[in-house]
C-alpha cells in the first residue's frame, strides 16, 4: 500500500524570521505543533518572546531572539550559536507602495534592504550553517504573487520579489548536492498587521476582491499548509520552485 505523506517535523529545528506577527508567527506556531523545535526571530524582541511563551505554555518547544536581519554580522553571530537547522523560513519583509516616479532612495534602501539584501545574506548564512552540519534541509523564501506579475504602485516591491524568485532558483541548483532544498511561497494579499491599513481604502479592497477569483482576502492560515508541506518530507522532490497561493489572481 502507498504510504501516507509524512508531514511530521518531529526532531527538527526550524528558524523563522519575521516571526512576531502575521505569516511568520502562524508558520512558527504550526511548525511547533508539527513537532519542530522553533527559533523565532524579529527585530522587536517582545513580540517573538510573547509568541514563544505562548507556545511553551502549550508544551511546545520554542525560543525567541531579538535580531535585526538587516544587520548581517549580528545575524551571522546568532545563527552560529544555534544547533543544526533543518528548516529555515526567510520571511522578514516590508513594503512602501507608491507610484514608480515617486519612489525615493530612502524607499529603495528600506524595501530592497530588507526584502532582498537582508534576505540574500540571511539565506547565505543559514545555508552555510546547514552545509557545515551535514545538509539535508529545507529553505523557504517568502515571496509573493508580485514575484510573478507587475502591479501599480508596487514597482519596488515587485522588483525585490522577482529577485527572490531568481535567487531561489540559482541557490536551489548550488545547494542541491548538499541535500538542501530551496523553494518559495507566493501569497496574494494576506490581512496582517503590515497590510491591514491597505484594506481601509475601500477602492483598493474592492480591486483585490475583484482580482482574487475566490472572492476573499487571504489570512495567515491560508499559508501554513504550504509552509508545512515544503518543510516536511512530503515535498522531498521539490526544489527551485514556488507555490502560488493567490486565490486565482494570476490565472488570467
Amino acid at each position: 500500500m502507498t504510504p501516507m505523506p509524512d508531514f511530521s517535523l518531529k526532531g527538527r529545528n526550524a528558524l523563522i524570521t519575521g516571526a512576531g506577527r502575521g505569516i511568520g508567527r502562524a508558520i512558527a506556531e504550526v511548525y511547533a505543533q508539527a513537532g519542530a523545535s522553533v527559533w523565532l526571530v524579529a527585530r522587536t524582541g517582545a513580540e517573538v518572546e510573547n509568541v514563544a511563551e505562548t507556545l511553551r505554555g502549550e508544551g511546545l518547544d520554542a525560543q525567541a531572539a531579538a535580531v535585526d536581519v538587516t544587520d548581517a554580522a549580528a545575524f551571522r553571530n546568532f545563527v552560529s550559536s544555534l544547533p543544526r537547522l533543518d528548516i529555515f523560513v526567510n520571511n522578514a519583509g516590508t513594503n512602501r507602495p507608491r507610484p514608480f516616479v515617486e519612489v525615493t532612495e530612502d524607499d529603495f534602501d528600506l524595501v530592497a534592504g530588507l526584502n532582498f539584501r537582508a534576505a540574500f545574506f540571511a539565506l547565505q548564512t543559514v545555508a552555510q550553517h546547514m552545509i557545515d552540519n551535514g545538509g539535508k534541509a529545507s529553505i523557504i523564501n517568502m515571496s509573493s504573487q508580485m514575484g510573478h506579475i507587475g502591479a501599480r504602485d508596487r514597482s519596488l516591491y515587485c522588483a525585490t520579489k522577482w529577485a527572490i524568485e531568481g535567487l531561489t532558483k540559482a541557490t536551489a541548483i548550488e545547494l542541491a548536492p548538499h541535500g538542501i532544498r530551496v523553494n518559495t511561497i507566493c501569497p496574494t494579499f494576506i490581512e496582517t498587521p503590515l497590510t491591514r491599513a491597505y484594506f481601509e481604502d475601500e477602492t483598493f479592497r474592492a480591486h483585490c476582491l475583484n482580482m482574487i477569483k475566490l472572492g476573499r482576502i487571504g489570512v495567515p492560515t491560508d499559508i501554513t499548509g504550504a509552509a508545512l508541506y515544503l518543510a516536511s518530507d512530503a515535498s522531498s522532490l521539490m526544489t527551485g520552485s514556488h507555490i502560488l497561493l493567490d486565490g486565482g489572481w494570476t490565472a488570467e
